[in-house]
């Protein structure tokens, strides 16, 4: 039998003893002294950090991303994307929004579906949903929006009352919670749903011409999903449902897949677009610009330590690489910002230099002039200057712009979004309601009536109906039927 490594304190001293406190004499007090005792309880002590605020419960494996389309550099010079056939590793985290570490995983909620892509030209994040809208089209309003999802500051339970009473003063917020409270609301699998980078990116070619693009990963399983009593069965015998499935579907060599389509626009039409292109809570109709399929994406290996990649993985939409940028979207734009600081306070400055978060596909690693922090774990830049410009041979910027500021015009401070000929709140909601099979339409109009009646206030209620009604006549008045006969 080979012999076993031997145990050590964390300055690597071997340990003596791992059983037993050091104590003054068989009966007396425990010492002070023994050093391990005290390492070991403190560093237990220290073992949690800051759960993430919002999309806490989740999965991740790695995999890659395959090119099958070889026009998509008509579009993009993105090197990912540059030749069929070419394959990147990437890293992805599914996660549920709502709920703390150890929620169930099998709630009714949007599911994130954040992806990083090692490219040569470092770390490209696409930090999406499996839904192609979101409730909320300004990041302004975006604490508010999950403090009405989150625990109530006093019965630390999340209430239907704030859920509602946020949507009925948010009429934007249709359109996602027709898709939230429908069959999709809650998927059978992490394998069985769709991926969205649910914004409006920027790709621009080698020619310097500028597109607006929409991704969508269509999953190749088939979508399958779980009614509320599946689902409360479901996690409440195991909270980590869809955990589970994905780590024995990759175990068993069942390897998940989803073909990556595009929609893209040319960048003259937007303006003129019949509603606002760069509005979160809208879809693109598929008639007015149709998927176009350029890449599969495959998982096939689950990370060897949870917390090492899952817990301490940090995606960033604003991490973005020559070809692709950001667009209008407000709430993108919002999110540029809030993902970065929300790593740099969870994970600390020098979170880009954990494994999963490290670029893999530059040459050399990344180079820049940071330097110190807490955990700096490298040799920390070494003897190289951490200043530029210099003389000295250290990196120094490329000067080739590979995205193009766009034309303004206007004043500064608040202002209403731009309106275009067609934008409106419910349009799409109800569009959506009318092509839902009417056994689905069932499910969704209990699902909402079985949350909608908990709530309190008779005014919350029916200006809630109101979007619904908007949306569709008989969605709203299936909606207020159902309430009405929950209700006392």
């Amino acid at each position: 039998m080979a012999q076993r490594p031997t145990l050590t304190t964390e300055a690597g001293a071997p340990v003596i003893d791992n059983q037993n406190s050091q104590t003054a004499g068989v009966s007396g007090p425990v010492l002070l002294q023994d050093h391990y005792l005290i390492e070991k309880l403190a560093r237990f002590n220290r073992e949690r950090i800051p759960e993430r605020v919002v999309h806490a419960v989740g999965s991740g494996a790695y995999g890659y991303l395959e090119v099958t389309n070889k026009d998509v550099p008509l579009w993009t010079q993105m090197k990912v994307f540059s030749a069929a056939g070419k394959r990147t590793p990437v890293f992805i985290r599914f996660s549920t929004v709502a709920g703390s570490r150890g929620a169930a995983d099998t709630a009714r909620d949007p599911r994130g579906f954040a992806l990083k892509v090692y490219t040569e030209d470092g770390n490209w994040d696409l930090v999406g949903n499996n839904t192609p809208v979101f409730f909320i089209r300004d990041g302004i309003k975006f604490p508010d929006f999950i403090h009405s999802q989150k625990y109530d500051p006093f019965t630390n339970r999340q209430e239907p009352d704030n859920i509602w009473d946020f949507f009925s003063h948010s009429p934007e917020a249709t359109h996602q919670f027709t898709w939230l409270f429908g069959d999709r609301g809650i998927p059978a699998s992490y394998r069985h749903m769709d991926g969205f980078g649910s914004h409006t990116f920027q790709w621009v070619n080698a020619a310097g011409e500028r597109f607006w693009v929409k991704f969508h990963f269509k999953t190749d399983q088939g979508i399958r999903c779980l009614t509320s009593p599946e689902a409360e069965i479901a996690g409440g015998k195991d909270p980590a449902f869809l955990q589970k499935d994905l780590y024995e579907a990759i175990g068993r060599g069942d390897f998940p897949s989803w073909t990556l389509k595009v929609q893209v626009m040319r960048e003259q039409n937007a303006s003129s677009y019949r509603f606002n292109p760069f509005d979160l809570t809208k879809v693109w109709p598929y008639r007015d610009y149709p998927l176009v399929p350029i890449a599969r994406l495959v998982l096939n290996r689950v990370p060897d330590n949870y917390f090492a990649d899952v817990e301490q993985a940090a995606f960033d939409p604003a991490n973005f690489v020559p070809g692709i940028g950001p667009s209008p979207d407000r709430m993108l734009q919002a999110r540029l910002f809030a993902y970065g600081d929300a790593h740099r306070y969870r994970l600390g400055i020098n979170h880009t230099r954990l494994p999963v978060n490290a670029p893999r596909g530059v040459d050399g690693g990344a180079r820049n002039y940071g330097r110190d922090g807490a955990m700096r774990f490298d040799a920390n830049g070494a003897r190289a200057k951490n200043y530029e410009p210099n003389s000295f041979g250290e990196p120094v910027q490329t000067s080739e712009a590979y995205e193009h500021g766009l034309a303004l015009s206007g004043t500064t401070g608040p202002s209403p979004r731009a309106v275009h000929v067609e934008d409106d709140d419910f349009s799409q909601a109800g569009a959506l309601y009318r092509v839902m099979p009417e056994e689905a339409r069932k499910r969704l109009v209990e699902n909402i009536a079985g949350s909608l009646s908990q709530v309190s206030r008779k005014d919350v209620i029916e200006r809630s109906i109101a979007h619904f009604r908007k949306a569709d006549p008989e969605y709203g008045q299936r909606v207020a039927d159902a309430v009405a006969r929950r209700r006392p």
